[in-house]
C-alpha cells in the first residue's frame, strides 16, 4: 500500500507515488474511502497481469479503513454521551442534596421552633383552657408534619448517608422495613454519586420486596470489591423480578429497577437481577470507584 490515511499529506503522496509507479511500468489500484483518495496498492503489473484481484483487494481495504473511521466516531459519539449523561446525574444528585438540607435546616427548623411554642402555651398557666386545648391541637399537627417532612427528606436523600456513608444509610432504611431485614455493611465511604446511586439501588430492592415478592426476610450486603462498590440485596419471596424494556413494563417493578440499571451504567457500572419463579430475588449492583 503507498499510502493510507485519509486528506491531507500522506494521501496526496499516495497519488504522487500511484503516478510515478505508473510511468515505471507498475501496476496501481487507488484506495478510495468516502470520495476521497487515502491510498494506493503499487503492483509489478508484469508478475500479476489481471488488475480486477489487485482492485478487489484495494476496495477490501477502503471498507476497513471506513469501518475504522466509523467505529472511533461511534467511540467519542458514546464517550460523549456517558460524559453528559453522568454530569445530568451529577447535577440531580446535587440538586437532591441543595433541596434536602433546605428542608432539613429550613423548613423543619422553623416546624419544631413552632412546636415547641405551643407546647409551652399549651402548659401556660396564663392561657385559658379552650387556648390550652387548641395549642395542644396545634401541637399535635405540628408533630405529624414533621413526620411527613422528615420523610420527604429522607427520600430525596436521608442525612445519614451524607453524614455517615452508605452503610449507615443502608441500617437506617432497614430499620424502617415492615419485615426483618438483616445488613451487613462497614464504614467505608465511597464517592457521593455512588453512594446515592447505591443508596437508590438498595431502597428499590427493598421497597419492591416488600410491594411484590411476598418475602418474609431481607438481605443487604455492602462493601468493597474488585476497587468499587458492590450490593447485594435478597429476598426470600416469589420471584419473578425483571427489568422493564426500555419504554415498557416487566414484572415486580420492573420499571424501577430499569431505572436503577441505567443510573448505574452512567457511571460505568451494571445490574444483575437473579429471580426464578418462587425462588426469591437476588439483585446484585456493582460500580467502580476508580483509582
Amino acid at each position: 500500500v503507498a499510502g493510507a490515511g485519509g486528506r491531507g499529506p500522506r494521501a496526496a503522496d499516495a497519488g504522487r507515488r500511484g503516478a510515478d509507479a505508473e510511468s515505471s511500468g507498475r501496476g496501481v489500484a487507488l484506495v478510495e474511502a468516502d470520495g476521497r483518495r487515502v491510498g494506493a496498492i503499487v503492483y509489478d503489473a508484469t508478475l500479476i497481469a489481471d488488475p480486477a484481484p489487485v482492485a478487489e483487494a484495494a476496495a477490501v481495504i477502503a471498507l476497513a479503513l471506513d469501518r475504522e473511521r466509523l467505529t472511533a466516531e461511534l467511540r467519542v459519539s458514546n464517550d460523549g454521551l456517558r460524559d453528559s449523561r453522568a454530569r445530568i446525574a451529577a447535577a440531580a444528585d446535587a440538586e437532591r442534596r441543595r433541596i434536602a438540607r433546605d428542608l432539613h435546616d429550613g423548613v423543619q427548623g422553623r416546624l419544631v421552633l413552632l412546636a415547641l411554642q405551643a407546647r409551652e402555651l399549651s402548659r401556660s398557666d396564663d392561657a385559658g383552657p379552650a387556648a390550652r386545648a387548641e395549642a395542644a391541637r396545634l401541637r399535635t399537627e405540628l408533630e405529624a408534619a414533621l413526620g411527613t417532612l422528615r420523610e420527604l427528606v429522607q427520600g430525596v436523600l436521608p442525612a445519614a448517608l451524607v453524614e455517615r456513608g452508605l452503610g449507615a444509610a443502608a441500617h437506617d432504611l432497614a430499620d424502617r422495613m415492615p419485615l426483618p431485614t438483616t445488613v451487613l455493611a462497614g464504614d467505608e465511604r465511597f464517592p457521593p454519586a455512588v453512594e446515592s446511586a447505591g443508596w437508590f439501588v438498595i431502597a428499590e430492592a427493598l421497597a419492591n420486596a416488600v410491594r411484590h415478592a411476598r418475602a418474609r426476610r431481607l438481605d443487604v450486603r455492602v462493601q468493597w470489591a474488585g476497587g468499587g462498590l458492590l450490593i447485594e440485596v435478597r429476598d426470600d419471596g416469589g420471584g419473578g423480578a425483571a427489568p422493564a424494556p426500555a419504554g415498557g413494563l416487566a414484572a415486580s417493578g420492573g420499571s424501577g429497577l430499569r431505572g436503577l440499571a441505567d443510573r448505574l451504567d452512567v457511571l460505568g457500572g451494571r445490574l444483575r437481577i437473579e429471580s426464578p419463579p418462587g425462588g426469591g430475588t437476588l439483585i446484585v449492583a456493582e460500580v467502580p470507584c476508580g483509582s
